[in-house]
Formats: C-alpha cells, structure tokens, sequence
C-alpha cells in the first residue's frame, strides 16, 4: 500500500468487559453499518506456552469476526521473527487489508504496531510518541464511516503523560466518528488514563482486568470514542475474550452501529 497523508482524526478504543448488550440493536436490519473493532496485543504471537502461532492468533479474529482490529507488538522482518513480517501473515490468514506503523527499527527490520480491516483503507498516517525505553507511535486509518487509531504507551510514566497530551491535541475537526484502541499500559485509575478521559470517553468496563492473561488482574487495554463524535455511534456490545495462552494480554472487542450518515472529512 502507499502511505498518505491526512489532518490527523483520531477514534480511541479500549480493553472490555465480559460480554454486555443493549436491547434492540441486534437485529439483523442495518447490519452493514455494525462495526466491531478488536483490540489485541498479540506479542508477535509468541503464546505463554513460547510458541509462535500466527494460525492460532488468525483463528481468535476470524472467530470474533471484526472490521477492525487493533494490533500491538509487531516485528516486520526481523531476526526475531525470523523475517517474517507479521501484520502481513495475519493479513494473509484473515482476509483483511493491513496497515503498519513502524515504531523503531529493530532487528534488521521494524518493530511497531498494526490496523486490519475489512475494507480498503482510504488513508493513514503514522505519530511518533515518546518513549524512553524506545519510541512509540499512534497509528491512525481513514475508512469510509469512521477514523481508527492504534497505540502502544511506553513503560515510563512521564512518556504515557505526554503520549496522552500529544493525542488528545491532535483531533479537533473530525466529522466522522474517531477510536482509539491499543495498549496504554495504564490501569484506569491512574493520572494517565484520566488525561485520555478528557477527551475520550472509555467503551470497555474499566473494571474488568485484560492483563496477564493466564490470571489477569489489571485493565491496561482500552477502547475509546473521541469526545464530539460519539453522536454518530450507538454502542452495541463489548467483551473481553478468555484466552489465556495465545499472548500475554486478552483480546478485547467493541460492536457499535453507526448511526448518522456522515461526509468525508475534508483533506
């Protein structure tokens, strides 16, 4: 794909809870304007068990079945992954269309975060974000109906207090609706999260834990709606998914409906 560049929208998604719904928004009338984004930090799928399974982590998004999803901790042709480039190969074995984001150079090859989605991306763009212990990204993807942004905070609490302040400066104009989706490694107490809450509005249960999987007992995985432009989105559903082998976090999924007939955003 050729990179584009757009004004910078964005859309948070976050980590979410065990399965909850609305009545009425399941019926099957509308459903091409369901939307389901899937936010996972899938360790390069590296597994607990120190196997690496691109099959395994494919199977949980072709199971979930969403539009988006959220990627973090991809390696793109390095030693590491023996060059493998691993948005693509989970591209391969999903049907989506990928869009990476390379955070540092590592390994002979790249090391950032990825966005799949089911149809053809109009535009993208990558942020750098700061990181001590290595740089960071905020990748964001223009579709038809709304805006998708991916990230991975860095470890430092300083960074992820400035991470937050640079995203939440960057989304001032969007008509479409915008999600922020990815890895904030942030419990949502902290001064960090409610930085973000400025601006965006959490859709996961802020209570149920997505991190380690084998015995979670944290939330540091988060979808967010962009304050502004959730009046053209209707929240359906959310879930956090047991999978406690296939990475070290929990695979976390947002439906929502569009529900207002909005105009490209004006490049």
């Amino acid at each position: 794909m050729k990179k584009a560049i757009f004004p910078v929208f964005l859309f948070l998604f976050s980590a979410l809870l065990p399965e909850t719904s609305i009545n009425g928004f399941e019926d099957k009338a509308g459903k091409k304007n369901e939307f389901t984004i899937l936010a996972y930090n899938v360790r390069n799928c590296r597994g607990l068990d120190n196997l690496t399974d691109y099959q395994r982590v494919a199977d949980i998004i072709n199971r979930i079945d969403p539009r988006i999803v959220a990627l973090q901790e991809l390696d793109s042709a390095t030693q590491r992954s023996n060059g493998v480039v691993v948005l693509n190969e989970l591209a391969r074995l999903t049907g989506m269309y990928p869009v990476y984001g390379a955070s540092i150079p590592f390994q002979g090859g790249k090391y950032g975060v990825g966005i799949l989605t089911k149809e053809k991306p109009l535009q993208w763009r990558s942020v750098p974000l700061p990181g001590r212990e290595e740089k960071r990204s905020l990748l964001i993807v223009e579709l038809k109906d709304v805006i998708i942004c991916c990230t991975h905070f860095s470890l430092t609490e300083e960074d992820r207090m400035e991470s937050a302040i640079i995203i939440n400066d960057l989304f001032k104009d969007s008509v479409k609706p915008v999600l922020l989706a990815g890895d904030l490694n942030a419990t949502p107490e902290s001064e960090v999260i409610r930085k973000i809450e400025e601006k965006w509005t959490m859709l996961n249960d802020r209570n149920i834990p997505t991190f380690p999987a084998d015995n979670p007992d944290r939330c540091i995985d988060y979808i967010f709606v962009l304050k502004g432009t959730d009046a053209g989105i209707r929240f359906v559903k959310s879930r956090v998914e047991h999978e406690p082998v296939a990475s070290d976090h929990l695979p976390v999924w947002v439906k929502f409906k569009i529900i207002k007939s909005r105009k490209p955003d004006s490049q």
